[in-house]
């Protein structure tokens, strides 16, 4: 048994009887690697000691993987702040589009691209109706987020949408939302059902041989279930103003399928974790599945290599994102955001864990600093995981 808990000891004590039978694509192999070697020797890190009693403590790099659960805090955090000066002073709301089980085979076979036409499908639905006069008449905000897991692990692909509750009309005009209503969500969702399908067939038919390699038969079976059900579009209740915006967005933004903080017990038998269940008001369970198992599901939720799971649209899309939000400030009527402000690691760790980072918890009174570099360890490639 692996004396390392989270996901590394998952890794540690079934990682060699998975990798025997099953064989990891290039990014999933690299997330490996890169969970395995957080925060230990392999990453290198410093010396740090106490300025007052001399204790000695051992610092180790972080791997920064983004399907790593030890390294999305800070990534959270910085992200947070740099959209902070993105904020405008409108409810915002969360909607959630969600592909069909009938779907998941051809997630299996090709993540990347019916991930691109998820994004593409759901952007296009809230563009459009954006546009149109009936709902708002003008260029909307909304940052999309692919979640590509559900509490157990599984697959359950679906976009978080948090859309701005107005438009930038067509006279630099702001155009705000109904109070409480944004779009009417069984339009939606047919919308997004057509935008996916249309995109998908076009696809099949003009896309490089091998895409989407379905016969006719088989791609009749799978549009007849794909029609067969309204698709589901979920809208939450508007949000606050800012702050609760900030915060809503760090729960979605990072997360990666599982944190360690869930796994309560990994023994001979498996990995226990616990779940949230659907119904019975989120109550918690624990859930236990055999080691092997649970490491292919995680790795079912790898992103492809490059892939970017985090998108923005209209008044925030990256081209023109600068003017578009001058011009909805002055359509507001409010200043523009101060000056970002580059965080310490102590500042972050104080506000963040509420302690002071460096204060030795010795003595109470030193502070520690480096006196060493650590260069990193040259493991064997067998121990760090897949080639």
């Amino acid at each position: 048994m692996g004396l390392r808990g989270g996901l590394a000891g998952v890794l540690d004590t079934f990682g060699p009887d998975y990798l025997a039978q099953h064989r990891l694509n290039a990014g999933q192999a690299k997330a490996w690697r890169a969970i395995m070697a957080c925060r230990t020797a392999a990453l290198g890190g410093q010396v740090e000691s106490c300025t007052t009693c001399h204790a000695t403590r051992y610092v180790y790099h972080s791997c920064r993987n983004r399907h790593c659960p030890q390294c999305q805090t800070r990534a959270k955090e910085a992200w947070i702040a740099a959209r902070r000066r993105e904020l405008l002073p409108v409810p915002y709301f969360h909607l959630v589009f969600t592909l069909p089980h009938a779907l998941h085979g051809l997630v299996g076979q090709h993540p990347r691209l019916i991930y691109e036409l998820l994004f593409g499908a759901v952007s296009a639905t809230l563009t459009e109706f954006a546009a149109n006069p009936r709902w708002l008449g003008g260029i909307p905000a909304f940052t999309l987020v692919l979640h590509t897991w559900k509490q157990d692990l599984g697959r359950h692909v679906h976009m978080h949408a948090l859309v701005v509750g107005g438009a930038l009309g067509p006279t630099g005009n702001w155009v705000s939302a109904k109070r409480g209503f944004l779009f009417p969500v069984k339009a939606l969702s047919k919308a997004f059902r057509g935008k996916f399908i249309a995109a998908l067939q076009a696809l099949r038919e003009n896309g490089k041989s091998g895409e989407i390699a379905l016969d006719p038969s088989s791609w009749q079976t799978l549009l007849a279930q794909l029609y067969a059900h309204d698709w589901v579009v979920y809208a939450k209740a508007p949000l606050g103003g800012p702050t609760q915006v900030l915060e809503y967005l760090g729960r979605y933004t990072h997360r990666v399928a599982i944190s360690n903080e869930r796994i309560v017990r990994i023994d001979a038998n498996g990995v226990a974790f616990r779940v949230r269940s659907n119904g019975e008001g989120g109550k918690k369970r624990t859930l236990h599945l055999p080691g092997p198992e649970f490491i292919r599901r995680f790795f079912l939720h790898v992103l492809p290599s490059g892939f970017k799971r985090i998108r923005h649209y209209g008044l925030l899309g990256p081209a023109r994102k600068v003017p578009h939000l001058a011009a909805a400030r002055v359509a507001l009527d409010v200043p523009p955001p101060q000056a970002a402000v580059i965080e310490s690691v102590a500042a972050f760790m104080a506000r963040v864990s509420r302690i002071e980072w460096d204060r030795c918890p010795q003595c109470l009174t030193g502070h520690f600093v480096v006196v060493q570099a650590i260069l990193p360890a040259r493991v064997a490639r067998n121990e760090r995981g897949p080639p």
